[in-house]
């Protein structure tokens, strides 16, 4: 792992994450000749994905932790350096550089591209990273939506978001269960009325166990005893947006903790940047890759 830079010899720019967004990010920045690291926490969502089908390019799919190792590889081909680490702190200084303080370390940088991310919220149910990484637990329906086509499909999701998904997921399956895990607050009469009319199953009930076997069975079992088979489940509860990080530098969020950005991808913070899904916007790699590459042109054009 290379040297980090201290505070007399600044980056062009400093990108936090190493998912998709902050790897294209780096690629177009090593190609406009900039000086660019990478601080990558080494949780990219993107890694837990089994096998990625509407990736454009990839007609056999691709999966998750070999679209970043090909990412890390086309990056440091054109100069950048990534190294693991958790940025705990960033400043803006006097000399209008950005200070990022990780491991220990202290780095200095012109411009500073947030590419950190969100963090889906599981249901509290054991075993999940295996069910996940085995592409029986799924979370993005825009993705992998068409791989469910005739399957046996569990949900859980609560509230108007969850009736939302379930009705998305609808047009690929007629076989399909939404559960709210019990959480208290139950559906209201027009959205159990929405579920009805889809021929969309409800479970109310808490999920007190979770089986997985073989290629393709997800077992569950409701509190009052009652087992569920399934061919793939969805967890639809949301997710947690990234960007605390960004608040130590003023930077405005949106209701959901997205970073509020320009056409350009800037921040409301002046050589602050951001990029991928700690942006409101559609949470696709594809996406994130434009962000990217958006944010790394700008970002050469402002050091310029």
């Amino acid at each position: 792992m290379a040297q980090a830079n201290n505070t007399d010899s600044p980056l062009d720019c400093l990108i936090v994450g190493g998912g998709p967004a902050g790897l294209t990010a780096a690629i177009y920045l090593g190609r406009f000749l900039r000086s660019a690291r990478v601080i990558d926490a080494g949780k990219s969502r993107a890694s837990l994905i089994p096998t990625s089908h509407n990736y454009p390019g990839f007609p056999e799919g691709i999966s998750g932790n070999e679209l970043l190792t090909r990412l890390r590889l086309q990056a440091c081909r054109y100069g950048a350096t990534i190294n693991q680490g958790i940025v705990e702190k960033l400043e803006h200084d006097a000399k209008d550089m950005f200070i990022a303080h990780y491991d220990g370390q202290t780095l200095a940088a012109r411009t500073l591209l947030l590419a950190t991310g969100s963090a889906d919220i599981e249901p509290a149910l054991p075993d999940f990273d295996n069910a996940i990484r085995r592409g029986f637990l799924r979370h993005c329906p825009i993705c992998d939506g068409y791989e469910v086509q005739g399957q046996k499909v569990g949900i859980f999701g609560m509230g108007d978001n969850g009736v939302k998904e379930a009705l998305f997921i609808r047009r690929y399956t007629d076989d399909l269960t939404l559960m709210t895990l019990g959480n208290g607050d139950k559906l209201n009469e027009q959205q159990c009325k929405l579920l009805y009319e889809a021929n969309i199953k409800l479970i109310e009930d808490p999920i007190s166990e979770v089986q997985v076997s073989g290629k393709q069975i997800i077992g569950l079992k409701v509190k009052d005893g009652q087992a569920l088979l399934f061919d793939t489940l969805y967890s639809m509860l949301g997710c947690m947006v990234l960007s605390g990080i960004a608040t130590q530098l003023g930077a405005r969020c949106d209701e959901s903790g997205n970073l509020i950005v320009s056409h350009n991808m800037e921040t409301s913070v002046a050589g602050l940047f951001a990029a991928g899904d700690v942006v409101h916007g559609l949470s696709q790699i594809c996406v994130a890759a434009a962000h990217a590459a958006i944010a790394a042109t700008a970002i050469h054009h402002r050091l310029s």
